[in-house]
């Protein structure tokens, strides 16, 4: 077969990658000369703990698996095995960490509650003070900006793959074609859209009533820390965001301390992830009302600042970056992402929301599947 893959972020470049790996040709058509969007402004994680029991915690799961099957063939992804410590302060936080333990999930995402100082001893770079920590031993990272071009590289030496970049697509033509802005035609037995947040234009011509919804975030990342943060870090406002957290226990957390303001204000929450250069990607905010600020508040990064400082018992070393970004999500946010054939052999794959970094192998492998690749 030969298909053709619009968007070059990481969702669309798993699906080039599985399509590849079937013996396929691929042509991937990205508008900027390299994708700029979600797929490089986020943490990097492959995100198991928080997932929602079902179909999101097994496509994690299977996503899991890739990622790391992909990781050692692509060493540049940088992926690593590193899982997740969120410490937790007072009764209410504990609970709702010892809540998760009873899931019937709880073992296959590895969750364990772990006291202060055995969190130490996975994660010696956590000297502030907390009480205890719940470890996910499934959670991993990668690089993000650095990822789709690791693939992109293993990719073009397979001899069935072309990359097409500073091209926009404009137009579906027929079946199994489309033409792009300088009026070329790509033809294939099959088309895939995987334009991210990118829902105007020809997308909304082509599911004018598609249920996507699109969501900013900020984020920033630090110099090198000098010292090694061994596993990802949350703190206690993700059990509020993850739907894995779901319990009686959150519900008394809810009720009984109060979210601090600026976290309530930008629905926020800390996550840590330590780069390959030593930096920290630390964030972050969601915002869900159209039409989006232009510009980027200085609160929510003063607050995540502090959290994080609280946990590693030391201030944060010069902020380096600091950024806003856009990602698609599914109005339903039950479901993993929207796929939907919108035209004879033309598919549109978007809406992953936040799942997208830690999910693609899995919703690129699940796509050729369904399309007998």
């Amino acid at each position: 077969m030969r298909v053709i893959v619009v968007g070059a972020g990481v969702v669309g470049t798993m699906h080039a990658w599985h399509a590849v790996e079937r013996g396929h040709e691929v042509v991937q058509i990205e508008r900027e000369s390299e994708a700029r969007g979600a797929s490089l402004r986020n943490f990097g994680q492959i995100w198991v703990s928080g997932r929602a029991g079902g179909e999101e915690l097994e496509t994690a799961l299977r996503a899991r698996v890739l990622w790391e099957e992909i990781g050692e063939r692509v060493p540049g992804l940088g992926f690593r095995a590193n899982g997740s410590l969120t410490p937790v302060r007072g009764e209410l936080e504990l609970a709702v960490a010892e809540a998760a333990l009873k899931r019937g999930d709880a073992e296959a995402r590895g969750y364990r509650v772990v006291s202060a100082a055995e969190a130490r001893e996975i994660n010696p770079a956590l000297k502030g003070d907390f009480e205890a920590a719940l470890y996910c031993e499934r959670d991993a990272a990668v690089e993000p900006r650095v990822a789709q071009l690791e693939l992109k590289k293993a990719l073009l030496a397979s001899g069935r793959y072309t990359y097409i970049g500073g091209r926009e697509v404009r137009e579906v033509i027929g079946e199994n074609a489309v033409r792009d802005d300088l009026g070329e035609v790509h033809t294939g037995n099959a088309v895939v859209f995987c334009t991210g947040a990118w829902l105007g234009g020809l997308v909304r011509e082509l599911a004018p009533e598609l249920p996507v919804r699109r969501v900013r975030l900020q984020m920033m990342q630090t110099e090198p820390l000098g010292e090694t943060l061994t596993t990802s870090v949350a703190d206690a406002d993700s059990f509020r965001y993850y739907p894995a957290y779901a319990s009686e226990a959150l519900d008394a957390l809810n009720a009984g301390q109060a979210q601090d303001p600026v976290a309530a204000e930008h629905k926020m929450q800390l996550l840590m992830v330590q780069r390959k250069d030593g930096g920290l990607t630390i964030g972050d905010t969601h915002e869900y009302e159209h039409p989006f600020g232009f510009d980027v508040r200085e609160e929510p990064y003063e607050h995540v600042a502090r959290v994080a400082e609280s946990f590693l018992g030391r201030p944060l070393p010069k902020i380096r970056h600091r950024w806003a970004g856009v990602y698609a999500q599914c109005t339903d946010t039950t479901r993993v992402v929207h796929r939907e054939q919108v035209r004879d052999g033309v598919w549109l794959v978007t809406g992953p929301g936040g799942r997208g970094m830690t999910c693609s192998p899995a919703i690129g492998e699940t796509t050729a599947n369904e399309l007998g690749w």
